[in-house]
């Protein structure tokens, strides 16, 4: 019994999930995946009329996006760091920009959420329609985010398949040397890698993107909808945490 106990709970999958659950990352991507899971079971009990089932859901829901507001309450110093080196570095003019934009617009998103936070656990009072001006201000800030970084994506991955091209084309590396060939595979394999990154990331923004939309009033995705969006990208970033955490497999 003992052995039996020792296999699973030394298992290194245990292992793995509770490194990758000491981090504030790696919880916030479980959190946000519950969080969205119950959004669209909520919707889902609620169009089946199971009125008193979608109210537990939905309260987990609400409980869990609170959470996950105090986990972030210092994130928008990081995105104002990540601003700052984004200005001091040198790059493509449009993606840099794009960079310090998207980064900016996240310090605003987050900082304005931080306000919804505080007056949701009442040590703020804000009037209702103050609170919900802060709430639409944040929601602006985190749709212009998602934006900025959909259009330096689209032009990162323009310069990455160009560059790819350029790499795979039929130059004569080999007539260069077993060195010049070599320095064409790291470039290559690394150019790769950033192209499956910037699609990751396009993709997780073209989901991501109708969440706030919706609570702006611009787009109107049902709620279910939108649970399945947020489950998916949730899932997508934990798995990028999980290889950045235990080692890409």
């Amino acid at each position: 019994m003992a052995t039996i106990a020792s296999q699973v709970v030394l298992h290194p999958t245990v292992s793995q999930s509770l490194k990758y659950g000491s981090t504030t990352l790696g919880r916030d991507k479980a959190y946000r995946a519950i969080q969205y899971f119950a959004r669209f079971y909520a919707w889902y009990l609620l169009s089946r009329g199971d009125k008193d089932a979608a109210a537990r859901w939905s309260a987990l829901k609400t409980h869990l996006g609170t959470a996950r507001k105090l986990l972030r309450l210092g994130k928008p110093v990081e995105h104002l760091q990540a601003a700052l080196r984004a200005c001091l570095s040198t790059g493509p003019p449009v993606e840099q920009i794009t960079t310090i934009a998207r980064q900016i617009s996240y310090f605003g998103y987050l900082t304005f959420d931080a306000f919804v936070w505080a007056n949701s656990i009442k040590f703020l009072s804000l009037k209702p329609e103050t609170s919900t001006r802060v709430a639409k201000i944040s929601n602006r800030f985190w749709l212009a985010g998602i934006l900025f970084s959909l259009i330096n994506g689209l032009v990162k991955s323009v310069r990455l398949a160009r560059e790819t091209r350029k790499l795979q084309g039929t130059q004569t590396w080999g007539e260069k040397g077993p060195g010049a060939e070599a320095e064409r595979e790291t470039r290559l394999s690394a150019v790769l890698a950033a192209q499956d990154n910037t699609r990751h990331q396009l993709l997780i923004d073209l989901l991501d993107a109708w969440i706030p939309a919706t609570a702006l009033g611009i787009a109107n995705v049902n709620e279910g909808a939108l649970g399945i969006f947020g489950l998916i990208t949730s899932l997508m970033a934990a798995q990028k945490q999980w290889e950045a955490v235990n080692g890409k497999k």
